[in-house]
């Protein structure tokens, strides 16, 4: 019982996803991003090693709609999963297994696209597409975030939500942010809050890999 919402960046080749349930820490099971590849989606009776099997798919030149099918020829049951991802070239698709049990819909957008299960509606994914490209002006990651509000607002789950991530790519074979909210109630909410604490410190940390004697003394 999960929406979530897959996304790339054009100006900066980032790669994302901002993701939200009602199960328990859904940043450790369903989103998966590689720098320089893509992302992908593994929701509905969640298979997690579809995730890292569909990046290197993408990595090894697959579509987005080549890698959706070969994970699906791939999966052991493939009737009760529901998958997505996005290309380096920013194609997208998604897959709906006819046998899940929840009410659930995919929607592909420009350089995202949005899928979910054990949904109060079927137009979730729509809407929260819909924000994604109409919200150019705002900053990338900011995008994710507000995705997933969008969705909440166009009614989300059938139950409340209570966990959410927000896992973005960049440039690095590490993930530039990945934020949990693992269980708690309005986890949109804290997620938000986290990143804006997480925020104005990305680069330090990036920085702290690469050109670690840039770090100040007085920082420990």
């Amino acid at each position: 019982m999960t929406f979530s919402l897959i996304a790339r960046d054009p100006g900066t080749g980032m790669f994302g996803i901002g993701i939200t349930t009602s199960s328990i820490a859904v940043g450790n099971r369903c989103p998966w991003v590689r720098a320089g590849v893509g992302a992908v989606t593994t929701q509905s009776r969640t298979d997690i090693r579809l995730g890292s099997r569909g990046l290197d798919l993408l990595e090894s030149g697959l579509s987005a709609q080549q890698t959706v099918d070969q994970l699906v020829v791939e999966s052991e049951f493939p009737e009760r999963r529901q998958l997505a991802a996005i290309d380096r070239n920013g194609n997208v698709a998604y897959y709906c297994g006819p046998n899940i049990t929840t009410l659930n819909s995919g929607f592909a957008g420009k350089n995202c696209v949005s899928t979910g299960n054990g949904l109060d509606n079927t137009e979730v994914p729509r809407k929260m597409v819909a924000y994604f490209e109409a919200a150019s002006d705002v900053p990338f990651i900011a995008r994710l975030l507000g995705a997933i509000d969008a969705g909440i607002a166009a009614g989300g789950e059938y139950g409340p939500v209570k966990a959410a991530a927000l896992l973005v790519a960049h440039e690095h074979e590490w993930p530039l942010v990945d934020l949990r909210v693992d269980y708690e109630d309005e986890p949109e909410k804290k997620l938000r809050e986290l990143w804006n604490l997480y925020e104005p410190q990305v680069e330090y940390y990036v920085t702290q890999v690469l050109r670690p004697n840039e770090i100040p003394a007085s920082r420990f």
